[in-house]
């Protein structure tokens, strides 16, 4: 195929390759094991500086011990802490879950909120959080960017930017909104698998043929 000439046509081409290599809905990609939405908020907030397997470690027995947004919002912080202590971060953690399950609660009557504004005003949830639990669980657009999604904009030339929220204003502006969310994961996925941080694995990469920052040697472009 004609190698493309802009980042626009670039980005055509990675979803529909991407959606080829990792098929799937955007929940059913997410590492992080949840049963809805206040779940996922809930192990977002822990994956912050941690791995999606160190959460999926803990949260079973916190989902057992806390099940809803009210069980959370009283929970005493000493043995929060030591239910997530192994995440990191677990004292900030906790006072930030606490926080955001009391705002659930007392703000939106015990239900996730989906807009983007309302997710952002919660304890503990940025923008990237925010983008996960609309996409994710909810089905509604959503672009969460972390390291793995900077990395791989910045190397297949969809974005030059740094700062995350400035890549997801680019990318977004090349992607129609349903895909964003499995665009997201997808991107994170071929990073942890293909793309590393000290080793990509150009060889084997889908986008070798249309990559600006591709090693030689090269496979072949897909039939």
């Amino acid at each position: 195929m004609a190698r493309p000439r802009s980042p626009r046509g670039r980005a055509r081409e990675i979803v529909a390759r991407l959606s080829g290599e990792y098929p799937g809905s955007a929940n059913e990609l997410c590492a992080l094991r949840h049963d809805g939405s206040f779940q996922l908020l809930v192990a977002t907030i822990l994956s912050a500086q941690s791995t999606d397997e160190r959460v999926n470690m803990v949260t079973p027995e916190l989902f057992r011990a806390f099940k809803t947004p009210e069980t959370l919002a009283a929970a005493p912080l000493d043995r929060l802490e030591k239910l997530i202590y192994s995440t990191g971060f677990f004292r900030a953690k906790a006072r930030s879950l606490v926080g955001m399950a009391r705002a659930v609660v007392e703000r939106f009557g015990g239900v996730v909120p989906f807009e983007l504004k309302d997710l952002t005003s919660l304890p503990g949830v940025g923008r990237k959080t925010a983008n996960v639990v609309r996409s994710v669980a909810f089905d509604l657009p959503g672009f969460p960017v972390d390291t793995h999604v900077g990395r791989l904009v910045r190397r297949l030339g969809l974005s030059e930017k740094s700062d995350p929220d400035k890549v997801e204003a680019e990318v977004t502006g090349f992607v129609p909104p349903g895909e964003w969310g499995t665009l997201s994961i997808r991107l994170i996925l071929h990073g942890r698998r293909v793309c590393t941080a000290r080793a990509p694995r150009c060889a084997q990469c889908l986008f070798a043929d249309i990559c600006p920052s591709v090693r030689l040697p090269v496979r072949p472009p897909p039939a």
